[in-house]
């Protein structure tokens, strides 16, 4: 018994009456770009899906015919800025297809882009909503930056010209200071592009020492090339990051996810750059504030000294002049009664001698010579007391007043010295006195400070920073010998790896 059957063209052919039947007229179509291919001929096919909650629940083939696919373009570009990839989502007037070989399509005529322009603004918005929900919006501004940040991990394109400008702008500073500036590749746009910065983030933070701060920087761009910056699992990662993170993306206009979770987030790599640099320049306006309010200090204490020095030397002064007085005024007195007692005892002797006279003239000039010689001898002892105390008093005095003019030349001089000394080492610890007393900063390629001769090879470039400006050399031999008189010259450890490294040179 034979059973009934129908060819398989027959049948792909009632199929195609069918659908061509149900849909006779264009119709719009949402769906999202899963691959996109152009062919030498113009053509463009597209494979598009539709996902829930990330299961493909559709998937149709889309044909762009080269007669449309120029128009469609160049006006989504216009729009968008940018062309059609995967992972976009787009609203399609189309036409329903089906072809007995190729199976079901869509003969796609025109695309509209501000559809796929307002589908990205909706994802980004509920992407922070969902930050928002989870606590992690305001993550990173919890953080705290170090003082000075030195080591700095880049993620970005390594020949993007905003990561160039960024470079030279921070580590050619007219100031001298140097930065650590590590550069971790990534892509910057696309739909790759969240996932490369993610795994730019995972080797940064696996690192022995983590940097001071990681930033990420990106010249403009349309917003469909910039979309990459308002993916969550991206924004996520930069929240939960140990370290600040900074970011320099687009324009001014331009504000994305990424801005918002970061620690801080600047316009321009090269406002980024001054950002860092003001750290510095207003560290070392603190420092000059220091060194000014120290210099008037010590100025004031100086002053406050010589203030007090002067009011011991006039308290001295007249205390010297008040004792020296007392002592004046009591040789008088000694010698009024002195003279009072030599004057009543002569008018004594006088008395005796006229008294006597008559009787005994022999034995009165005897008296009267014995009288005038103790009368002599006692004016002599008077006259010598006086003169020895006012010689005691005098040099009493100028002890005195040596011993208080050599304290306070002393302590002038402590003052001085110790000011002396502070100025000293505020001036040979400042690295633009160093420079200009003829010494030279060696510098590797990377602008970072070179300790040792070994980490040199034959044909690195070096730069030697002078006081009046910066030489780029170029290293044609390392000689490893000690520069230093009394140290070893080299150990045979190191003899032996200069060879080796002569030798493979």
């Amino acid at each position: 018994m034979e059973k009934n059957y129908v060819d398989l063209f027959d049948l792909q052919v009632c199929m195609k009456e069918m659908i061509e039947e149900a849909f006779p007229r264009y119709i719009w179509v949402r769906a999202e770009i899963s691959g996109i291919s152009h062919k030498p001929n113009g053509h463009c096919y597209l494979d598009l899906i539709q996902n829930d909650h990330g299961n493909v629940v559709a998937k149709v083939r889309g044909n762009i015919w080269a007669s449309y696919w120029a128009g469609i373009d160049r006006n989504f570009r216009k729009v968008t800025g940018s062309s059609m990839e995967a992972g976009m989502e787009i609203l399609a007037c189309a036409k329903v297809t089906y072809h007995a070989l190729y199976g079901f399509s869509l003969n796609i005529t025109d695309i509209d882009p501000s559809f796929t322009l307002g589908a990205n603004e909706r994802l980004r918005q509920i992407t922070i909503e969902r930050l928002q929900k989870e606590g992690l919006m305001d993550m990173q501004k919890r953080l705290s930056l170090c003082h000075l940040p030195y080591s700095l991990a880049v993620i970005s394109s390594p020949d993007a010209a905003g990561f160039g400008d960024f470079r030279r702008h921070l580590l050619e500073n007219e100031y001298g200071y140097v930065f650590d500036v590590q550069l971790h590749e990534a892509l910057m746009q696309g739909e790759s592009a969240p996932r490369s910065m993610m795994d730019a983030f995972s080797g940064i933070l696996s690192e022995k020492k983590l940097p001071d701060a990681i930033l990420i920087m990106r010249g403009g761009g349309s917003g469909l090339d910039l979309a990459c910056f308002d993916d969550y699992d991206l924004a996520v990662t930069i929240a939960r990051c140990p370290v600040p993170v900074f970011t320099a993306i687009g324009h001014d206009r331009d504000h994305h996810v990424a801005d918002m979770v970061a620690y801080r987030y600047v316009k321009t790599p090269t406002a980024l750059a001054d950002l860092f640099l003001d750290c510095y320049i207003a560290e070392e306006q603190k420092l000059d504030n220091i060194y000014s309010r120290l210099l008037l200090s010590f100025g004031n204490r100086i002053s406050a000294m010589a203030s007090r020095i002067d009011l011991i030397e006039s308290k001295v002064s007249r205390t010297a002049g008040n004792r020296l007085n007392e002592a004046c005024h009591h040789i008088d007195r000694k010698a009024d009664g002195i003279r009072y007692s030599a004057r009543h005892r002569a008018d004594r002797a006088a008395s005796v001698l006229d008294r006597l006279e008559q009787r005994t003239m022999a034995s009165a000039a005897s008296t009267v010579r014995e009288a005038a010689a103790r009368l002599d001898q006692l004016g002599q002892r008077t006259t010598y007391a006086a003169t020895s105390t006012l010689k005691e008093a005098a040099s009493r005095l100028d002890s005195l007043n040596q011993r208080t003019r050599s304290a306070a030349a002393s302590a002038v001089n402590g003052a001085v010295s110790h000011l002396m000394m502070v100025e000293t080492k505020i001036s040979a610890t400042d690295p633009r006195n160093i420079l200009r007393r003829g010494f030279v900063l060696a510098l590797d390629a990377d602008g970072v400070k070179m300790e040792s001769a070994k980490q040199n090879r034959t044909g690195d470039r070096v730069k030697m920073m002078f006081a009046d400006g910066t030489v780029h050399c170029g290293v044609i031999g390392v000689d490893i010998k000690s520069n230093i008189p009394g140290e070893e010259d080299i150990s045979k450890e190191g003899q032996a790896d200069s060879l080796r490294r002569t030798a493979t040179e």
